[in-house]
């Protein structure tokens, strides 16, 4: 199709450009719910075109809408762009200036290739039957993440399906990864506060040891997984903070907990939860403590939408983009992932940009050394290029 040729050849064109966008974006990282200059960036780059960027739900989303010249459906695409908390430990031009503060998951890439593939879907407005959305969506990475109150405002009124990506450094750059139905795991996390009555190390019977109850607690803990949930269902329970510091000659009267939950069922959130609860309980009883459990039930199973999966990966095999070598299904992932919830009212669909670099290394996500090929950035354009003029020109009923 020469529409969507010439859309991949300017892509190409400006890849340099989202590379460069990547990079400042990478240099000034925000962390969830705080990112102001970030919305300030992207804003700025959006008036500059032949659209009306709004500012939407609580925090800093923000829609663009690109309306075509003919009538037709309406296709919505997602990029996060918030930071972590975590000290950069590279050594990079561009290098985060933000002490604390480092984009280690590659939210700064999604929103280059957005940004610079929105402004060219503006050019060609006139010969798209339908609408384009785009949503750039911040805190991805702290509950109750971005994704919910722009849904509650009203980012999805209208829009009939959605897609999103997320580039992956575990992936080898020129490989498109994809899964049908559940995708990636739902998450709780949880708080526990041991109180129990704290005293000299010499004289136990005095006192009542929280540290003693907490450890029985995690003990207890890990005959959830192995003893409530199906072998053949996944599940994870997770101690990631044991907080009861003190010196040696003391007694703790306190320790707080938290915890880390996953599962690729929404029937085995509930299992896992009401066991949490039901140990809790029970080790207030037994050691004569008080337990106080603050649970959250966050982010919902990713589910990819069948009809919309196999549509992406039709279109993108179809096109054979020059910088892919292989579309593959990865299988479901282990990660959760707040776009969870646009899947939850719109069919939906979330794959995978191979994004290793050319060394081979391993630079994990979340990690302070993470780092990812920048090749990926025009792939992730391109790709969601592809998808997005074949739908709005050829897609049936998803």
């Amino acid at each position: 199709m020469k529409l969507l040729n010439n859309l991949l050849t300017s892509l190409t064109q400006y890849e340099n450009e989202m590379i460069q966008i990547r990079r400042h974006l990478h240099q000034y990282p925000e962390i969830s719910f705080q990112e102001k200059e970030t919305f300030k960036y992207i804003m700025g780059f959006y008036k500059e075109l032949d659209c009306e960027p709004k500012l939407i739900g609580k925090g800093f989303g923000i829609i663009v809408d690109i309306e075509g010249g003919k009538s037709g459906k309406t296709l919505a695409l997602r990029a996060d762009f918030d930071a972590l908390a975590i000290f950069e430990d590279n050594d990079l031009s561009f290098k985060s200036v933000n002490p604390g503060v480092m984009h280690a998951c590659g939210h700064d890439a999604h929103t280059a290739y957005l940004m610079v593939l929105a402004r060219e879907l503006v050019k060609i407005k006139q010969e798209l039957p339908g609408r384009v959305r785009i949503v750039h969506q911040p805190a991805e990475e702290v509950s109750p993440g971005g994704a919910k109150s722009m849904i509650k405002a009203g980012a999805l009124d209208g829009v009939d399906n959605m897609i999103g990506v997320h580039v992956m450094t575990t992936i080898k750059t020129g490989v498109i990864a994809y899964h049908n139905k559940e995708t990636q795991t739902g998450r709780s996390n949880f708080t526990i506060t041991i109180k129990g009555n704290g005293g000299h190390a010499s004289m136990p019977q005095l006192s009542n040891d929280a540290i003693v109850a907490a450890s029985y607690f995690v003990t207890e803990l890990q005959t959830v997984i192995s003893r409530r949930i199906d072998p053949f269902d996944m599940g994870t329970v997770t101690i990631g903070s044991f907080d009861g510091a003190g010196s040696f000659n003391a007694i703790q009267d306190k320790v707080v907990l938290k915890g880390d939950v996953r599962m690729m069922k929404e029937t085995t959130r509930k299992v896992i939860r009401d066991q949490v609860k039901q140990i809790a309980k029970g080790v207030g009883v037994t050691f004569g403590v008080e337990v106080i459990v603050d649970y959250d039930d966050n982010y919902p199973v990713l589910f990819n939408s069948e009809n919309l999966t196999h549509f992406v990966v039709d279109s993108l095999k179809d096109q054979n983009i020059s910088e892919v070598n292989n579309i593959v299904d990865l299988g479901p992932q282990n990660p959760s992932e707040d776009f969870s919830y646009y899947g939850q009212v719109v069919p939906s669909t979330f794959f995978y940009i191979g994004a290793q670099p050319e060394d081979g290394g391993n630079y994990p996500h979340h990690s302070p050394l993470f780092k990812m090929n920048e090749k990926s950035i025009l792939i992730a354009a391109k790709a969601v290029a592809t998808v997005t003029i074949n739908y709005l020109f050829f897609n049936k009923k998803m």
